[in-house]
């Protein structure tokens, strides 16, 4: 056994493993993106987003007859922040965003706001029925009102599985590309081909060390949310690191890929901005993938980030076993292995 271990010390690949590590751990900007950042930007949204009343929507009123009892009655409503203002003021309260709606001096009254907003819907509701209940309208009954607070069902609780897949894409990607390339400068690939390994050693040497990193980031990164946040994990931890090693294989695939034939720091930088940023944005981090219309689902749903956030997601909110994320888990391992082949393919050692 000792001397079995011993081997495997000594093999090519344990070794180069090392050396990407070491490399790694005296990169201070690699280690802040990697632990600080995640844990900076949780913090940050979970202030922004963090559990208040409700704030009242703002509003112009428009200057003229019948005025200030509008905006009286939108004040008692305890639901509209109006103020009274001249229609030009109004017009460019509205066009900079500081107020959502303008209610017209006409009568009866006139809505100006733009539907494309969702907070401009809403100021409509609201305002037309702080105003007839003003005329005298009656409501038949009054309903209650149910707030969602439970933990799992919080904005917070959605956001922190999309960092958390963010993380491992950007680590896996961003870290594995201009590493190689950084290499591939200093000429240090073309000695690799010259010693006695396997070209295969070296890109799973970049592969098992950004598993050995992926640990450490999780972590971190949990052990924030959960603690500090209230952010649950209804479902196994056995369940959550699979998903996650699934996943961080899958962007390391996907980081040798882009890595494979840039042979500049721009070039390699380009690439990898043009491969995740449809996943910023696509791939339901900040908000659901819904948002977006059908025509386009299958694109979004083909998405490597979209299968995990979702996966993790499915882990931590819902407590649902592997076999229910079977089409996830099954996007993560097609989009490693056939990245890591691709890779090994066209990878250039010069």
């Amino acid at each position: 056994m000792a001397r079995w271990l011993r081997s495997l010390r000594a093999s090519p690949l344990a070794q180069l493993i090392r050396a990407r590590v070491v490399e790694f751990l005296r990169e201070p900007e690699a280690l802040f993106w990697m632990f600080v950042f995640p844990i900076l930007l949780s913090s940050a949204l979970s202030v922004a987003f963090r559990e208040q009343p409700a704030e009242p929507v703002r509003v112009s009123v428009e200057e003229g007859a019948g005025a200030e009892p509008r905006r009286a009655a939108l004040e008692a409503s305890g639901q509209v922040l109006p103020r009274v203002v001249p229609r030009a003021q109004a017009q460019q309260d509205l066009r900079t965003g500081k107020v959502a709606l303008v209610v017209l001096a006409t009568d009866p009254p006139t809505y100006w706001f733009d539907p494309a907003r969702p907070e401009s819907r809403l100021a409509r509701l609201e305002v037309d029925q702080a105003l007839q209940r003003a005329a005298g309208r009656a409501d038949a009954f009054r309903p209650a009102a149910l707030e969602v607070t439970e933990k799992g069902s919080r904005y917070i609780d959605f956001l922190v599985p999309g960092l958390l897949g963010m993380n491992v894409m950007a680590t896996g990607i961003w870290a594995i590309g201009f590493s190689i390339v950084q290499q591939r400068m200093g000429k240090l690939l073309k000695l690799f081909v010259a010693s006695p390994m396997r070209r295969w050693q070296l890109l799973a040497a970049h592969l098992v060390a950004r598993l050995v990193f992926l640990a450490l980031e999780v972590v971190a990164l949990l052990l924030f949310a959960v603690l500090a946040l209230g952010v649950p994990i209804a479902g196994s931890l056995a369940a959550l690191a699979l998903v996650l090693v699934l996943g961080a294989m899958s962007f390391v695939g996907l980081g040798l890929l882009i890595a494979a034939r840039p042979r500049t720091l721009e070039g390699i930088s380009g690439l990898t901005n043009f491969s995740t940023l449809p996943m910023w944005i696509c791939s339901g981090v900040f908000f659901s993938t819904e948002r977006f219309p059908d025509a386009i689902q299958p694109f979004v749903q083909a998405l490597p980030l979209t299968a995990l956030n979702d996966a993790l997601r499915g882990v931590m909110l819902e407590g649902a076993p592997l076999a229910a994320l079977a089409p996830e888990l099954a996007v993560l391992v097609a989009w490693g292995a056939v990245s890591f082949a691709l890779a090994l393919k066209l990878f250039r050692w010069q």
